[in-house]
């Protein structure tokens, strides 16, 4: 099944609608006032919550392997309060690193990113990433 950048799996809800729930939580707002901000259920918005929270870690390790294949000199990202906003953060420096490599190519969102390289899991639980490629899919690093 091909699953578009801009979906994950099993939500109907676009990964930039669940994304800004999961950065706004990183800032430290609840699920109760993320999920009036965005008009949609407690319930829905705790799933997501929740979902991502038990992945940040993986989600985090990723995307910083990726972020260091984008950018080899990337600094050292800042480090927050939550591994939650701690894996905010890298999607974020992720998703410019790949504009500034690839420009348009790399021009998705940075939640676009964050579900294409989990294959649209990124709230699923127990999120293993498991390359099916033998090659790097961007190329050799320069």
């Amino acid at each position: 099944m091909l699953l578009a950048v801009s979906c994950l799996l099993r939500r109907a809800d676009g990964a930039d609608v669940i994304g800004a729930a999961l950065r706004t939580k990183a800032t430290g707002w609840g699920h109760r006032r993320i999920a009036r901000w965005l008009g949609r259920p407690d319930s829905t918005v705790r799933g997501w919550l929740r979902g991502f929270a038990g992945n940040a870690e993986t989600t985090r390790s990723a995307l910083t392997g990726l972020l260091v294949q984008l950018d080899p000199l990337t600094g050292p990202l800042p480090v927050h309060r939550s591994v939650l906003a701690d894996a905010v953060e890298v999607v974020g420096a992720c998703a410019a690193a790949a504009r500034r490599r690839l420009g348009v190519i790399g021009a998705v969102s940075p939640w676009q990113l964050a579900a294409a390289v989990t294959g649209g899991r990124l709230l699923v639980p127990g999120l293993a990433l498991v390359s099916i490629n033998t090659s790097w899919p961007l190329g050799h690093a320069v």
